[in-house]
């Protein structure tokens, strides 16, 4: 590869030279230093002028020297009349902030498009962006490679009986991810979700006697208790009422008199303290209410007691029976749920965790929002109350956002670490005595990589567990408490991020797979101005 230079940052300093060694070059000399307040220095050492420039710099612990360090390298190249300059960024930085996640919040993975853009870029080479329309920040062209590939290739080679394996998603947010794997792999798919709304008065009030009432069937049932469901008076409206069901049959309350005057609705009090009337009572049939002096006669089987009549009710019972059945999923069944406190699976009979402030406002409501059989008594301190519990889970599809779990991925973490919320989980998918292949596309917390390995090994009964990812971020002590954990039997990452030598010597289920053979091809394919589209390819088997 002629009139090319390939830059090297100082956050992974290896897999630039993994890199180069592909290629058949060195990495070019450029010196790199800070002054004592902290401002980085960049000094080109070697000619730059009308060559391909390719800067490798990833995500790392120290994020923003990093994100400073590539800007200035960008910008000196920019000014040594260099060709082209193309960002190769293994792991983009601030891709989990790429939307708003607050009224005030800020869109950070666009400003950094911005300031590459402005800096002088031309092109970008990442790997599995978290989440993929961040490539249209750019006014560049984005080059979005999948490790997918190298991981397939790599489960085929070093997992035994991986054909009855299963890939599972330990979020809603990534079955798409999963999905993809398990196609290209030929083999089934499940997942995994948790939610920290519980049943019950302890938690919400999802299980509370207020809001049975007011879900589906609970004002109709109101309704239809508080209704007069007499016949009038006289046999042939006896006779011809007595054949229409009772949930039918309406209130004279709500019927029409006959002169034609509006029907009088029953009122009851909704969400916000006002009232209105029933919808049942402004979706009833007028005719339906009580027979008017001119009706038209509607045509109706007439009614016999021989054995055609019983025949013709068999006939109907099975064919109800048959349309029952004709719906019924049997995967329905590979559908387990369990409990997690503190983001392990405990028994069912375990002790709960303490109450929240919130569950503790909501065992003492009155007894009308409890449950006691009181619709029309909901005081404005109670309304003001349910108001307020809106925002216990705020609508975050009011910010333009898609409600995915990969997208509050932090808030779930967030949720195991506090001891005052117990969790549901629920696992989709027949894993009993397969091997599982947990798949996302970064490892930053171990919560819900801990919570789903559990999940699938206690309440699924899966024989080995394999959380692989893309980007080994391993905050904090995850890595440590990933080893640790008895239902995790090995953990794969690409080297798109930068793991401490250290780290990796004292973890024994780590493997790491090297992603600098599809970087150094796609470098030579974009110098050379050939079509990249083979390396979103997967391998012949």
């Amino acid at each position: 590869m002629r009139r090319v230079q390939i830059f090297s940052g100082s956050s992974h300093p290896l897999l630039t030279d993994a890199i180069c060694e592909r290629l058949g070059t060195s990495p070019a000399k450029v010196e790199l230093k800070k002054f004592s307040n902290g401002e980085t220095s960049v000094s080109v050492e070697t000619s730059i002028r009308d060559q391909d420039v390719f800067i490798v710099q990833s995500g790392s612990d120290q994020v923003n020297d990093s994100l400073m360090e590539m800007l200035i390298m960008i910008s000196a190249c920019k000014g040594g009349s260099a060709k082209s300059i193309t960002a190769v960024m293994p792991y983009f930085f601030y891709s989990r902030q790429s939307k708003k996640k607050s009224h005030r919040g800020a869109i950070t993975a666009r400003l950094v498009a911005n300031l590459l853009s402005v800096a002088g870029i031309n092109h970008v080479i990442t790997v599995d962006l978290h989440a993929p329309p961040t490539q249209g920040f750019f006014g560049k062209p984005v080059d979005n490679l999948h490790a997918e590939p190298l991981i397939a290739r790599w489960i085929k080679n070093h997992v035994p009986g991986w054909k009855e394996a299963v890939v599972v998603s330990k979020n809603p947010g990534g079955t798409k991810r999963v999905t993809s794997l398990a196609d290209a792999l030929k083999i089934n798919f499940g997942l995994v979700t948790t939610d920290r709304r519980r049943s019950g008065t302890n938690g919400s009030l999802a299980g509370s006697g207020f809001l049975e009432r007011m879900g589906d069937g609970g004002i109709e049932s109101h309704i239809s208790d508080t209704a007069d469901t007499s016949p009038p008076n006289g046999t042939a409206a006896e006779s011809e009422d007595s054949r229409i069901p009772p949930r039918i049959r309406t209130s004279p309350r709500l019927a029409p008199n006959i002169n034609g005057a509006s029907a009088t609705s029953i009122p009851y009090r909704g969400l916000n303290g006002y009232t209105r009337s029933s919808p049942l009572a402004q979706s009833t049939r007028v005719d339906s209410a009580s027979p008017p002096t001119n009706r038209i006669p509607v045509q109706r089987e007439p009614v016999t007691n021989g054995p055609s009549r019983a025949l013709r009710l068999e006939e109907k019972e099975e064919e109800e029976e048959d349309s029952a059945n004709e719906y019924t999923d049997e995967r329905a069944r590979e559908v387990i749920t369990g409990r997690l406190v503190q983001g392990h699976i405990v028994d069912d009979d375990a002790p709960s965790p303490v109450l929240s402030t919130m569950s503790a406002s909501i065992a003492t409501l009155p007894g009308d929002v409890m449950g006691q059989p009181q619709l029309d008594g909901l005081d404005p301190m109670t309304s003001s109350f349910i108001s307020s519990t809106s925002a216990f889970q705020p609508d975050h599809s009011a910010l333009g956002g898609s409600m995915d779990a990969t997208a509050h991925s932090d808030d779930e973490e967030e949720g195991f670490k506090n001891p005052e919320f117990e969790h549901t989980v629920t696992l989709v998918g027949n894993v009993r005595d397969r091997t599982v292949f947990i798949i996302d596309d970064l490892i930053d917390q171990c919560g819900s990589w801990i919570a789903a390995a559990e999940t699938v090994v206690k309440r699924g009964d899966a024989k080995k567990v394999y959380c692989i990812a893309t980007h080994g971020l391993f905050g904090d002590n995850s890595l440590e408490q990933m080893e640790a954990c008895e239902c995790i039997d090995y953990i794969m990452v690409t080297n798109t991020y930068p793991i401490a030598p250290e780290r990796v010597k004292t973890c024994k289920k780590l493997v790491i797979l090297d992603i600098s053979t599809l970087l150094s091809e796609a470098i030579r394919r974009n110098h050379h101005g050939e079509s990249i589209s083979a390396l979103f390819q997967h391998f012949p088997d």
